[in-house]
């Protein structure tokens, strides 16, 4: 009784085991297959993102319980493991970076959890399995099929972040044009940049003043981009739209993460200068940017937290060097 519970044990480990190389191996199969076909957006597609990590986790839960014997947590626990071997494989394998991989994750879990359910639900219904597994492995061929004739929706979005600075807004207009020597260890710690791994500022300078003239930005990994001035009021504001002819550094990144792709484009931003009190100004920083995805809402939550912390981290910056400056006219 003992050696047939544990031969059934070992039996099950083998077969979920292979269900799982088998759906990473079909994993990779259609990552390559969707880099071949379409370089230029890839995976962003609902083939990809949605309709894979479900089949996957249907067909992996279904090949693990032959017996249609397991619990409907263990059908739910599933996804959780079958993602744990993907983000490794997307790490280490596919060469994706940190981030691509960090937005991904939900999207697959919970597709992966939605694939699962359905086959837990459906499984005593199911009377040729093997016509339902192939049926399952079909489905992300089939979405690849299909969706170049669904328009991807457009949406815009603007990320905005403010901060009070004990200066008047004359004195904080030379940063507002830009700052050249941004010292390591400015600005704020933060989520986007200390953990994830997002580059930090280098230094911005202004060539000339007025509108058209342009603002060159310089961050970490050779990253270098110009903001074209579109706002110019001395003193009180400055806009700009993104200019991003200089690719060179940005290779660092997932290459689905540019900032000037067809799904993903910051187009501006600016400061906004506003006196409160005597001596008191609220500093804002804008950002807006176009999306055209399978998951805009989704994508714009990232957008609010990525953004956000850099607007915060440069506001963070100018406030510092500007109540800075204003001790050091008092102490004098």
């Amino acid at each position: 009784m003992e050696e047939t519970s544990q031969a059934r044990w070992n039996a099950a480990v083998l077969r979920i085991g292979g269900a799982i190389v088998a759906a990473l191996a079909f994993c990779w199969a259609v990552y390559a297959l969707l880099a071949a076909i379409r370089p230029s957006s890839g995976t962003v597609g609902f083939a990809f993102l949605l309709v894979l990590p479900a089949a996957v986790c249907a067909f992996v839960a279904y090949v693990a319980d032959p017996w249609k014997t397991r619990s409907h947590t263990a059908y739910l626990l599933m996804p959780v493991w079958i993602l744990a071997a993907v983000v490794v494989l997307s790490l280490f394998v596919l060469g994706e970076g940190t981030i691509c991989v960090l937005l991904l994750s939900p999207l697959w879990l919970i597709s992966g959890i939605a694939g699962a359910e359905i086959t837990y639900r459906l499984r005593r219904r199911v009377r040729d399995g093997r016509t339902y597994c192939l049926s399952l492995l079909a489905l992300p061929l089939i979405a690849i099929q299909v969706e170049p004739y669904i328009p991807l929706p457009q949406a815009t979005a603007s990320v905005s972040r403010s901060i009070l600075v004990r200066a008047t807004p004359e004195q904080l207009w030379p940063m507002l044009r830009g700052i050249p020597d941004v010292r390591p260890g400015e600005g704020r710690w933060n989520l986007t940049q200390d953990m994830i791994g997002v580059p930090r500022p280098i230094g911005a300078r202004l060539e000339r003043d007025g509108l058209g003239a342009d603002r060159h930005a310089v961050w970490q990994h050779g990253i270098r981009f110009r903001e074209r001035i579109t706002q110019w009021e001395p003193g009180r504001r400055i806009g700009w739209r993104f200019l991003f002819d200089d690719i060179a550094g940005w290779g660092y990144t997932d290459r689905h993460l540019m900032p000037d792709s067809p799904y993903f484009t910051v187009t501006s931003g600016g400061y906004r200068a506003d006196p409160v009190a005597p001596g008191l100004t609220r500093l804002t920083l804008h950002t807006q940017y176009r999306l055209r995805t399978p998951v805009n809402g989704y994508a714009k939550l990232w957008g609010e937290l990525f953004l956000g912390d850099l607007e915060n981290n440069l506001l963070a910056l100018i406030k510092d060097r500007a109540e800075t400056a204003a001790r050091r006219r008092r102490q004098v």
